[in-house]
């Protein structure tokens, strides 16, 4: 049986991916304590950069948008094998990283970034209410446009 954070995407139209192996070396994420840390994950779909390039020269703040909320669902698939495959177990989202590759002179950031922050209060309501970092950069790996990264408390 599907828990309320599982009929909650269904009924946002998600369907969450199998899990995009590590880049590099480290891992996809850390349990410690009550906290999940999931490592930065970048808008990839069946394991390929959706969205790259540069945020302001030829990637649009929509798109930038989009690919935020694309990272936030990869997010979701390490937490959810965080939590034994029971997102139910969360109970707080408490901070979200962005990292969004940019020229010097962009500045809506915290734009880009509310793909993955509106996704997380949609999926778990006033749980997903959280502190945030967003960060402009000169590059991302494999070029991807954006990247997000989370810290979660789970039961």
């Amino acid at each position: 049986m599907a828990g309320q954070i599982e009929a909650k995407l269904a009924e946002l139209g998600i369907t969450l991916p199998r899990p995009m192996p590590p880049l590099a070396n480290y891992v996809p994420y850390v349990v410690t304590g009550n906290l999940v840390v999931v490592s930065g994950q970048l808008p990839t779909i069946n394991g390929k950069v959706a969205m790259s390039g540069k945020v302001g020269w030829g990637v649009s703040v929509d798109q930038a948008k989009e690919a935020a909320r694309l990272c936030f669902i990869n997010v979701l698939v390490h937490l959810k094998a965080a939590c034994d495959g029971d997102l139910d177990r969360v109970t707080r989202v408490v901070r979200l990283g962005g990292f969004i590759s940019a020229p010097s002179e962009f500045t809506q950031h915290a734009t880009v970034m509310n793909g993955a922050s509106d996704l997380a209060v949609a999926v778990f309501g006033e749980a997903g209410r959280h502190a945030r970092s967003t960060i402009g950069v000169p590059s991302l790996p494999v070029d991807a446009a954006v990247e997000v990264e989370g810290l979660f408390e789970i039961a």
